[in-house]
């Protein structure tokens, strides 16, 4: 059944508008020939986004012959602005950005030994005046990171006894205050949307599945790398997040890639419905990483950047137990190592880490190290924030 005008136009218009924010600014004559369309159509469209205010001329392109230059077409990138929190256990960073996603204002505070009420309240100050030093007078979409379980019913913070009091309060404090849009995501699913999107999924793989520009589309992922890999979260605790076909999987509960209550060999017993002692998190928490290098005589500050062959080794043999489950469950194709671990351990941890799965799963799997490692948790929300602010403006 062929779509009636008016749904063409805006599927036009979307695609148009998606292309500016990817790979613009563009001329006419370039959104022509990446959207197939007639010039025709491309003036009309390009003509309704000027008038709504999304699309604006931004400069001109070529060399100056006969006749005037092409116009270059970008996205007004204050048309909206969005911000990004990531929400530790003891701090909280929070960046401010407009539509294209240029940080305008950054801040970080700690958060130690507060009150539940006055640390949420410090929070959302923070949140206030980095948007007021940004010159952002009303923010259109917000995305939080924050541990834990996210109830994919309410999404809303799942309450858990080991996660601050604040962290709830904070977002419900956010959803009443701000005229804004407040998106709520576990942190360790935000750094793998920044690695779907910028980071180590987008590094050549032999799927040949090359799509050109990438983009979100209706929550799914398309452009150029690997669209279906896990991301292992290695820090203070461990988690995983798993994308399929450019989409998070969050699970029924919310739990999908809680891989620290996974049972593994070489641990004290057994986890629990109350704790994950006795499973992965046992051998490759960041604890648990400390004790690992001081056995060996090595500084834990500095362990992993050492070289040290026999730490390296042993480590890559604990993290491969992990990844070769998932592997055998998901066959992801790619893993990567992210957190902490993932970031200091690099590509060298990764190496190994490979080299000792193949010797425990027969299927083909590339473990790559965090492209973005400190970053990917705040670059995933503001990404998610972003996302959130487009498909409200975009028509």
């Amino acid at each position: 059944m062929a779509a009636s005008p008016s749904t063409a136009r805006a599927l036009n218009d979307r695609l148009a508008l998606r292309l500016l924010q990817d790979a613009g600014p563009l001329t006419a004559t370039q959104l022509k020939t990446l959207t197939g369309l007639s010039r025709p159509t491309v003036a009309d469209l390009v003509d309704r986004l000027q008038t709504g205010g999304l699309v604006h001329v931004v400069g001109e392109a070529g060399v100056r012959r006969r006749g005037p230059n092409a116009r270059l077409y970008g996205i007004v990138a204050d048309r909206a602005h969005l911000a990004a929190l990531d929400v530790r256990t003891r701090s909280v960073s929070v960046v401010v950005a407009d539509l294209l996603g240029t940080t305008l204002a950054e801040a970080t505070l700690l958060i130690d030994g507060d009150a539940p009420g006055p640390a949420a309240e410090r929070a959302v100050e923070l949140l206030e005046r980095t948007a007021r030093a940004a010159g952002a007078a009303r923010l259109h979409s917000v995305a939080v990171g924050a541990p834990g379980l996210i109830d994919p019913a309410t999404r809303q913070l799942r309450d858990t006894a080991k996660l601050p009091e604040w962290h709830r309060l904070l977002v419900a404090a956010l959803q009443q205050r701000l005229p804004a849009t407040v998106v709520v995501e576990n942190e360790v699913n935000l750094a793998a949307v920044a690695e779907l999107r910028e980071g180590a999924a987008r590094d050549g793989d032999d799927s040949g599945d090359d799509r050109g520009a990438g983009g979100a589309r209706g929550g799914r992922y398309e452009g150029p790398g690997r669209d279906t890999f896990v991301l292992l979260w290695l820090g203070q605790g461990i988690g995983a997040a798993v994308v399929l076909d450019g989409r998070l999987r969050r699970g029924a509960s919310g739990g999908a890639g809680e891989i620290g209550f996974l049972p593994v060999p070489g641990t004290s017993g057994l986890p629990s419905a109350h704790g994950c002692d006795g499973g992965f998190d046992e051998l490759a928490c960041a604890a648990s990483i400390d004790a690992l290098a001081r056995t060996h005589g090595l500084d834990p500050a500095t362990a992993l950047e050492s070289g040290h062959p026999a730490f390296l080794d042993e480590l890559a043999g604990r993290l491969a137990l992990g990844v070769a489950s998932v592997a055998a469950v998901l066959d992801p194709g790619r893993v990567i190592l992210a957190g902490e671990t993932g970031h200091r351990g690099g590509p060298d941890l990764a190496a190994r880490v490979e080299a000792r799965l193949a010797t425990l799963s027969p299927m083909r799997t590339e473990v790559r190290a965090t492209t973005l490692g400190d970053t990917a948790i705040l670059r995933g929300a503001l990404l998610t924030a972003r996302d959130a602010a487009q498909e409200a403006l975009f028509p």
